[in-house]
């Protein structure tokens, strides 16, 4: 009789096996989904954990590195040579200020400024900072941006007045 029959050794090594590979794709997919909503969205400053003496306006940086801020606000995108959404992002960006009075687009090769990158804690590119008209930092997104209009959003506090201050 096979009910009264203890299941072969061999068999129970199989079916933990299966529970562990069905735990660990649900374990993958749902990781992947939450990175996958976080990917491009911006998330405001004071969401993120930040190290004021390390973060502070970013002015001095863009001059040294020869690039002009915006007068309302600064699109700054870190990117590196072999990034495919750095490419989109650059689209994105540069169309949102050509749009946006007073907002400018600046692009840094993340590879060429690695001391700027980890001072900033640039993890992934693309990553965008929305500078304010002082240059501070006021959002970020990793990844690439979902939407124009995502960007536009991001932007308002900053671009509603010439020094980021509603």
């Amino acid at each position: 009789m096979i009910g009264n029959r203890a299941t072969p050794p061999i068999l129970e090594g199989a079916v933990t096996g299966l529970w562990a590979l069905l735990a660990a794709v649900v374990a993958a997919a749902v990781i992947g989904l939450a990175l996958r909503y976080r990917d491009g969205r911006f998330r405001r400053k004071g969401d993120q954990p930040v190290d004021e003496a390390a973060n502070g306006p970013l002015a001095a940086e863009l001059a040294a590195l020869g690039l002009a801020a915006g007068e309302r606000a600064t699109l700054l995108q870190f990117s590196s040579a072999f990034c495919a959404p750095c490419r989109a992002t650059r689209v994105v960006l540069a169309d949102v200020a050509r749009v946006v009075p007073g907002v400018a687009h600046v692009e840094v090769d993340a590879e060429a400024h690695l001391e700027l990158v980890r001072r900033l804690g640039i993890r992934r590119t693309p990553t965008v900072l929305v500078l304010d008209g002082a240059a501070r930092e006021i959002s970020r997104a990793s990844g690439a941006p979902p939407s124009r209009a995502a960007v536009i959003a991001a932007l308002g506090p900053a671009a509603a007045s010439p020094d980021g201050q509603q």
